[in-house]
């Protein structure tokens, strides 16, 4: 499956915290930062890897594991709210080249819920994408109305890479669905995937406006 809900109870009780509007910023982003290293463990599960034989120091020979393609990983980070995640995923991924996207979306305050929202990318550094060889990461702590996230896929979809993931924190069902509709073959990994969004395109229940409990 594409989706993979990583809703075990540590990540739920991270959660939990960020959802609580009594959590100040610094707590916050450490919490992001916690959320980035576990998921980027999840994923490094998912990666390809070869069977390998070791000698150990008693002179045993002895099968194991090398992820081969944990040196093939390009993080995306959509700025600003990804930061603290992408931090975290980095854990996981020392050796991973970065790319940052600047992203804002045009907030709406309508009478119904929104299904798409214009975008506006104003910084956009990615490093060469080597297809079919390079595991792509984008990283944003928020899928709402994945308007922003289907603008990021378009750039990234065109250089061909190996694997395509997106890390979150809260989906939205209606996001989620429109990402993995469009992309079948993208991995969404998430920590949970909320019911509804409002007039103005956020996740209920959410957690608020994720760079803004962030930085401020």
């Amino acid at each position: 499956m594409p989706l993979y809900v990583i809703d075990k109870p540590l990540t739920l009780h991270i959660l939990t915290q960020l959802r609580d509007k009594n959590t100040d910023q610094i707590n916050f982003r450490k919490n992001l930062v916690r959320l980035g290293r576990i998921l980027g463990y999840e994923i490094a599960n998912t990666l390809d890897y070869e069977i390998v034989e070791v000698e150990t120091p008693l002179g045993a020979r002895t099968k194991g594991i090398d992820i081969t393609d944990l040196n093939n990983i390009v993080i995306i980070n959509i700025l600003r709210a990804a930061v603290p995640l992408v931090e975290g995923l980095l854990k996981a991924f020392p050796k991973a080249r970065q790319g940052v996207i600047g992203a804002s979306r045009v907030e709406v305050d309508g009478k119904e819920v929104p299904k798409d929202m214009d975008v506006y990318i104003y910084y956009k550094k990615i490093p060469d994408i080597r297809a079919k060889v390079d595991n792509v990461i984008i990283a944003d702590p928020m899928i709402a109305t994945a308007s922003t996230m289907l603008k990021v896929l378009e750039e990234v979809v065109r250089a061909n890479p190996k694997k395509i993931y997106i890390v979150s924190i809260i989906s939205s069902e209606y996001g989620a669905n429109k990402i993995l509709s469009k992309y079948p073959f993208i991995y969404l990994f998430t920590v949970t995937i909320d019911p509804e969004l409002n007039n103005k395109g956020y996740i209920l229940p959410g957690l608020g406006d994720a760079g803004d409990r962030a930085f401020g």
